[in-house]
């Protein structure tokens, strides 16, 4: 069984920064991509970032140069680093992680107040 425990989500003000975390544990042989998604209320989801085994990243359009996705291969973890928040980006945060199929953590909510 594979798991994905996120941490690190909260309540913020605008331009504030958090760090969200997302450790993988259990059955899982190397991870290859690992990625965080989001879900606001009412909204459709969005990829945030991805990072390839070897660091490559990409973002959306909506984050970058204000988020930034690592990963530590000897953790089996990856990271975002949301600096210069906005109310927009609250949402729930999902870590996903791809092993041959992809998996999924539970989400940790993101609370931007104005």
């Amino acid at each position: 069984q594979v798991q994905l425990v996120e941490s690190g989500g909260g309540l913020v003000q605008a331009g504030g920064s958090l760090r969200l975390s997302c450790a993988v544990s259990g059955s899982i042989s190397s991870i290859n991509a690992m990625a965080w998604y989001r879900r606001a209320s009412g909204k459709q989801g969005e990829l945030v970032a991805a990072i390839t085994r070897r660091g490559a990243t990409n973002y959306a359009d909506s984050v970058k140069g204000r988020f930034t996705i690592s990963r530590d291969n000897a953790k089996n973890t990856v990271y975002l680093q949301m600096n210069s928040l906005k109310p927009e980006d609250t949402a729930v945060y999902y870590c996903k992680a791809e092993s041959g199929s992809w998996y999924w953590g539970q989400g940790t909510q993101v609370t931007v107040s104005s």
